[in-house]
């Protein structure tokens, strides 16, 4: 029982410390960024660059709220019951990240949403014109792949059964 109560403190705490970065970087991108020139890293590539996304990614479903208050909470769910259910073993520390990282990205987009109305974006590759995100994005992202990767190449079938049961066949 201490490893699992171990496991659920270091969930929460990576969570917080997670959550608070990306809000801390979206402070500074309101405090330098907002109503000011990009800031050109790499000219012609990369830039800080303000912008408020009252949508999802991509800018899409602008102004749905309710959509994305709902999708925060399954994610939220999913990854309360994950943690619940995973073994208290080191193999699955790579899981717990991944799920860490999920949930953080899920609550630092939230957060905003909630206090403000849209989301702090500020990160944008000029070269490939790609949609500006922010940290609580790349977190979501960097998460979900590597869950993924993990799910198809790290963990085998069995040890997957505590959160995908396996339905028995009727013959």
């Amino acid at each position: 029982m201490n490893r699992k109560r171990n496991h659920i403190i270091s969930f929460f705490a990576g969570f917080l410390i997670l959550t608070a970065a990306d809000q801390w970087t979206k402070w500074l991108a309101v405090s330098y960024l907002k109503g000011k020139a990009p800031y050109v890293l790499w000219d012609g590539v990369f830039e800080f660059l303000y912008s408020e996304n009252r949508g999802a990614a991509f800018g899409m479903l602008q102004g749905k709220q309710a959509f994305f208050f709902a999708v925060a909470a399954a994610v939220f769910a999913f990854v309360l019951f994950a943690m619940a259910k995973m073994p208290a073993k080191r193999r699955y520390v790579p899981m717990e990240v991944c799920l860490t990282m999920i949930a953080s990205g899920a609550a630092g987009n939230l957060v905003d949403r909630v206090s403000q109305g849209y989301v702090v974006d500020f990160l944008y590759f000029k070269l490939i014109d790609f949609p500006i995100f922010n940290v609580a994005d790349c977190y979501v992202t960097v998460g979900t792949a590597l869950l993924f990767v993990l799910f198809m190449w790290f963990y085998r079938d069995e040890e997957l059964e505590m959160l995908f049961p396996h339905r028995k066949e009727r013959s």
